[in-house]
């Protein structure tokens, strides 16, 4: 394999019935760092069918070429196009880097595309970095730069660990949702559009679709929250979350949890906060009865304001908070609602 051939970032643009995932503008943005540190340019893959409108999108987002790939055996997700479709790109456009959201599309083309180019693939992600590797340099063993760092948790979140791709091409990560930025929009920006249709045969490995069932749920997304107010295990039951419900209300916000709760069964999983669950970056983040441990904090870290309410005053999660309350959650919590609902009132 010629490394010297292969250039640029390359993100998989997702797109779900014409509309772009919110994962896809999150690489463009975090492509746009990485090519920045290449001296390069970030190209968006878009795959579907009736799909070059979105292009415009992601040139308005930082994208500086976006390759579509329409037809209609890629109306929707399937695994054996697709891969075929993403594959086929990389064979022909020879990207450095390679990125794909960890959402339930990714993980299910990342590996199969990996594998059919073979090259390395680090799964789910949570920072991404220009680099030398080895990081540390080791006696006898060639420094090679301008590596692609891959960074995730490892061991079921109890550890970190940085990998490296430096001996194939592309390097190839997916990246979970809400933990890179999208760049600012600049509306009007025009990026270079390459149509490309590597054709597609239908056969024995391509799955028809018969019906497409969409399930209906009442739980709000809290990737998209602006205030969450999530309660841990000392929350102590899941009859008392109905205090941090109340709080949700009065202050306009979204309850969510950490993974003990979950575990206890006292909230869905679609709530859940930290490295097995969402990431997310609300303006205010209310950690009540949640101790700190690194696998929630990696979740939530980069909120704007963290308030944290707990009645043990060495709990880790005192060393994120901006602002931080030692004591009982069952009296500062409908207190803190009360001076809300009269505050609210008083206008």
């Amino acid at each position: 394999m010629n490394l010297e051939e292969y250039k640029g970032v390359f993100v998989f643009a997702q797109q779900v019935d014409n509309e772009l995932s919110g994962i896809a503008l999150e690489l463009v943005g975090k492509g746009k760092d990485l090519a920045k540190d290449l001296g390069t340019d970030v190209t968006a893959v878009l795959i579907g069918s009736g799909i070059k409108g979105l292009a415009d999108e992601l040139a308005e987002y930082g994208a500086d070429r976006v390759i579509v790939v329409d037809d209609p055996e890629l109306k929707d997700y399937r695994t054996e196009p697709y891969a075929h479709a993403l594959a086929s790109v990389i064979n022909e456009f020879k990207p450095d880097i390679m990125l794909v959201g960890a959402t339930a599309i990714g993980r299910d083309l990342g590996p199969r595309v990996s594998a059919r180019i073979h090259t390395g693939l680090t799964a789910d992600c949570t920072q991404l970095d220009i680099g030398d590797f080895p990081i540390t340099p080791v006696p006898g063993k060639e420094t090679k730069h301008n590596q692609l760092l891959m960074t995730r948790p490892a061991f079921g979140g109890n550890t970190i660990a940085t990998i490296a791709c430096p001996d194939f091409r592309p390097q190839m990560a997916t990246v979970r949702p809400g933990v890179m930025q999208k760049a600012e929009r600049v509306p009007g920006a025009k990026a270079e559009i390459v149509e490309f249709n590597p054709g597609f045969t239908p056969d024995n490995k391509y799955v028809e679709i018969l019906k497409v069932v969409k399930a209906v749920s009442d739980v709000a997304d809290i990737m998209d929250a602006k205030i969450l107010v999530s309660g841990g295990r000392g929350v102590g039951s899941a009859e008392n979350f109905k205090l941090l419900d109340d709080l949700a209300e009065a202050i306009g916000g979204t309850v969510s949890c950490s993974r003990a709760v979950v575990d206890s069964g006292w909230k869905p999983k679609d709530l859940q906060v930290g490295q097995t669950g969402k990431t997310v970056r609300p303006q205010v983040y209310f950690a009540i009865g949640i101790s700190g441990a690194i696998q929630h904090v990696a979740g939530m870290e980069e909120s704007d304001i963290i308030i944290a309410i707990n009645k043990d005053e060495n709990a880790p999660i005192f060393d994120v908070a901006d602002y931080g309350i030692v004591g009982d959650l069952n009296k500062i919590v409908p207190a803190l609602t009360e001076q809300i609902k009269a505050a609210k009132a008083a206008k």
